[in-house]
């Protein structure tokens, strides 16, 4: 993240687009360059070359554990090499290492450079390497450099490559405007309103289906066999350590419990007493005062605010702790209150008021007998995070020793989970669910990615919430399941794709009417249907009543026109278009100019994308795939 506060050069529009692209965001396909073709005429320490630029196997595994730290920061959890290939980083850093050299290699074809000037003042303007008198500080500078990983000739060199890439996207997409045509299609797009007319046809509209027949089933089981093939289940013995699993709240004594809930007690045990308060306004205190008067001879609360055509929902100005009446003169008049009673007049924040306090829940504060549990468990999961670290220490030792983990578990006392056999959606062969695991998808991937008698590292909880182990145990591959399997999940689809295709028809049956002129109500009351309707639908929205795919026919639909699509629970919902509106394009709005500034930026980074390709094509992109692996770490083929 330093490298991004430092390049003052890409502070502008372009420079970030060009930083952004460089470092992480430009991922052309290899299909572009043509990975099957290796080339095989350079030396073995290259993974790839671009024209006359070699990219070495030290750049690209620098490059790639760089970026897996950077994973591990975000993420806040162990990042294995497996999982960082699983996930495609490897390529994406060698993408990205391709198109620096390209715009490099362009850079030096154009004989752009940038001068000596330039980079000093760069650096001395920098605020990060300035000290606490603003001034430019070489030892800060030094320090930086060294704590990231750089020295001050390879800091300079890539200040200066960053600065000739910038300019050469300058060539490319600096004059580049947005059409005015092309801002009124995003103004529709973006802000554009229906309304539609519309029905739903349940799953029962389609009418009785018969029966199939067994040869129905086996032609629907032939057409879809791969639909109903088993996935891949696996078994896995998991070990974890949480402070839930660690705490032991039996070692904690009464002593430290109590002492612990007097400290929060205030806080987290006791629920302050609550007042719900009523009151009328008067344009001034005399006024206030004779209501007032009234009330003391006999009148009650709420015939004065009768009188003051105060409405019932208007009454009550609500339920509050003392803290939360921010007014003092309300707050001081209403606590001062027995329940029932009304105040003398007050002069509140927004005028003079009667106070009435019609209900109080007085402050409530749970007993330690009561909480002694959850206080007792709380210091031991505060206390089990040294003992997880301590754990996490033994267990490695032993997994070092190749001890299995039924027996580690057996050890150290602890639960040893066999999950699965499951998916990767987490069913199981019943089709039940698996409980959620451990580290949650982290351990699941890590499982999948996974063989049976692999060492695996284990998985780091975020936020240093402990570790989890794992062995596949078992592996039960994909395999087609036979029709006698799966007859009865085959008649449930047959059943469900021929009621789909007879709704669909009495669907475009309606339609046709519709789009013949014939009210809505009218169709809808011939198919026994209710009418609803929604006015100033969005483009995005997602409502109860019209999900989002629904909506997407709707904007599909011209104003007027009529049209059906899947609803929920297999039915479909019938719709006419009524209306379509779109506000006038004011270009000088700030929405608009965000918009603007915003597909600038998509446009022109497409722009860039494709000059870098063509670049590519031009001076020719081979990798060396024997190579790439060793600096990634990949299996060997």
């Amino acid at each position: 993240m330093m490298m991004q506060g430092i390049r003052k050069a890409g502070q502008g529009f372009l420079g970030k687009l060009v930083i952004a692209i460089m470092f992480g965001f430009l991922i052309i396909s290899f299909a572009i360059w043509g990975v099957g073709d290796i080339f095989r005429g350079y030396g073995r320490n290259e993974v790839a070359k671009i024209g006359k630029t070699e990219i070495s196997v030290e750049q690209v595994r620098n490059a790639y554990q760089t970026e897996i730290q950077n994973l591990i920061r975000q993420q806040r959890r162990q990042i294995s090499p497996e999982m960082a290939r699983a996930l495609g980083l490897d390529r994406q850093v060698l993408s990205r290492l391709v198109s620096e050299a390209t715009l490099d290699q362009t850079a030096q074809n154009m004989g752009l450079a940038v001068s000596d000037e330039t980079i000093r003042n760069l650096i001395f303007d920098d605020p990060v390497f300035r000290d606490a008198s603003g001034q430019f500080s070489a030892a800060r500078f030094n320090e930086l450099l060294r704590s990231n990983g750089y020295s001050e000739q390879s800091y300079v060199s890539l200040q200066r490559a960053t600065i000739l890439r910038q300019q050469v996207a300058e060539l490319v997409s600096g004059g580049l405007t947005v059409p005015t045509a092309l801002q009124e299609i995003g103004n529709r797009l973006r802000n554009e309103k229906r309304a539609v007319t519309f029905a739903r046809l349940p799953a029962s509209a389609a009418g009785e289906i018969a029966a199939p027949t067994e040869d129905q089933l086996k032609t629907f089981y032939n057409d879809r066999k791969i639909a109903f093939r088993a996935p891949e289940y696996r078994t896995a013995a998991i070990l974890a350590i949480t402070a839930d699993a660690v705490a032991d709240p039996t070692k904690v004594t009464d002593d430290e419990a109590k002492a612990r809930y007097e400290a929060l007690k205030a806080q987290r045990f006791t629920t302050a007493e609550t007042r719900t308060v009523e009151q009328i306004p008067f344009p001034n205190a005399e006024e206030a005062q004779a209501a007032k008067a009234k009330i003391d001879g006999g009148e009650t609360f709420d015939e004065i605010a009768t009188e003051r055509n105060v409405a019932f929902k208007d009454l009550t100005l609500g339920t509050f702790t003392r803290d939360q009446i921010f007014d003092a003169a309300v707050r001081e008049a209403a606590f001062a209150l027995a329940q029932g009673a009304v105040s003398a007049p007050v002069q509140s924040a927004f005028g003079t008021v009667l106070l009435r306090v019609s209900k109080i829940d007085p402050q409530h504060v749970r007993p330690y007998e009561e909480v002694a549990e959850e206080v007792k468990k709380e210091i031991a999961t505060g206390r089990a995070s040294s003992r997880i670290t301590e754990l996490h220490d033994k267990i490695e030792d032993e997994r070092a020793s190749a001890k299995p983990l039924a027996e580690i578990a057996k050890q150290f006392n602890l639960q040893l989970r066999n999950a699965g056999p499951m998916s990767q959606g987490m069913t199981k062969p019943d089709g039940s669910q698996e409980q959620a695991l451990p580290g949650a998808d982290a351990t699941l991937r890590a499982i999948f990615a996974s063989d049976i008698g692999v060492d695996n590292e284990a998985i780091r909880l975020p936020q240093n919430a402990g570790y989890v182990w794992f062995d596949v145990t078992k592996i039960d591959p994909s395999r087609d399941r036979g029709f006698d399997e799966v007859k009865g999940e085959v008649e449930t689809q047959w059943r469900a794709d021929e009621t789909a295709t007879k709704l669909s028809t009495k669907a475009r049956e309606l339609v046709q009417r519709l789009d013949k002129g014939e009210a809505f109500a009218t169709v809808a009351a011939s198919a026994g249907l209710t009418v609803q309707t929604a006015a100033d639908v969005a483009r995005q929205d997602q409502r109860p009543e019209l999900p989002a795919n629904v909506v997407t026919q709707v904007f599909g639909t011209a104003a007027g026109k009529a049209n059906s699509a899947a609803g929920a629970d297999g039915g479909r919902i019938l719709f006419k278009v009524d209306s379509a509106t779109v506000p006038p394009y004011v270009r000088t709005t700030q929405e608009a100019d965000n918009f603007v500034r915003l597909l600038s930026a998509n446009l022109s980074e497409g722009l860039l994308l494709q000059y870098v390709a063509e670049r590519q094509a031009k001076l020719g992109v081979s990798i060396n795939e024997a190579a790439f692996r060793n600096a990634t770490g990949g299996a060997q083929n």
